[in-house]
């Protein structure tokens, strides 16, 4: 891969608006087909906004009204604002296109920047972004007072945690020692060039996302970087060393499709 060039657009009081870094993407990434300018990565805060991925079910978007921008990314709903830093990586990736090993790439290159910081973070098959894994399920206290056998989120087709209050708030995650998100990610590919990308919690007010049903996904919530490793951590502290990591990644990437077995 070429030389990856950063770009950041705006930060606490400068962030920028969804619509504004969307329309900039679509001019890069317009640009970067056309072989007008390299690889490129945007990286930014967002003032508080909502948006939905092309597979976003109604039953997961916020029940009191809150606006929501439907975009043209993969994945469901999500939520980006203060505290969060996201990034853009606009690259021009050879054909045929390996989706998921561009979005292994994105994991690879944030599980690297969390190490830096001192914490442990995983993958979970089936499910993209980063995690922090929690406890063995036998080992978690139940939720609501209840066996884990009878959890509602998994038992009931009908069971919301939005109307549920905090025992089941994708924010209290880590008290129940659950399972839980701190990047995800969604990708647009178009033209062989990405767009869209990742979004890593350093220090938000996680209980925006106890208004949706954060990814779709039910059983499990979020974290923050900070709250994980117990001390304050901002978001000039993480910008460098997450430009170092992607470089890492992404500039020493084998960007040819996975080998996925020879035909018998």
């Amino acid at each position: 891969m070429s030389e990856l060039r950063f770009v950041r657009l705006g930060f606490g009081g400068e962030a920028v608006e969804y619509q504004e870094a969307w329309q900039k993407q679509r001019e890069i990434h317009a640009a970067r087909f056309a072989d007008e300018v390299p690889d490129t990565c945007l990286l930014l805060e967002h003032p508080p906004v909502y948006t939905a991925g092309r597979r976003t079910e109604d039953s997961e978007r916020p029940l009191d009204g809150t606006p929501v921008i439907d975009v043209d990314r993969g994945g469901k709903i999500t939520w980006h604002g203060p505290g969060q830093l996201v990034g853009y990586p606009i690259l021009k990736l050879p054909r045929p296109v390996d989706v998921i090993a561009h979005v292994r790439r994105l994991e690879d290159a944030l599980i690297r920047t969390c190490a830096d910081f001192g914490l442990e973070t995983s993958r979970i098959e089936g499910r993209s972004g980063v995690w922090v894994l929690g406890d063995p399920v036998a080992d978690r206290p139940s939720a609501g007072g209840l066996e884990l056998d009878f959890d509602p989120r998994l038992q009931d087709d009908e069971f919301d945690p939005r109307l549920n209050g905090p025992e089941y708030a994708p924010s209290n995650a880590g008290q129940r020692r659950e399972d839980r998100k701190l990047a995800a990610i969604g990708i647009r590919i178009a033209k062989g060039v990405s767009m869209h990308g990742f979004a890593l919690n350093v220090n938000p007010d996680n209980t925006w996302f106890d208004r949706i049903v954060p990814c779709g996904i039910r059983d499990a919530g979020v974290a923050s970087l900070a709250g994980e490793v117990g001390r304050e951590i901002t978001i000039a502290e993480v910008l460098p060393v997450v430009e170092r990591r992607l470089r890492e990644v992404l500039e020493g990437a084998d960007l040819r499709p996975r080998t996925v077995g020879a035909a018998v």
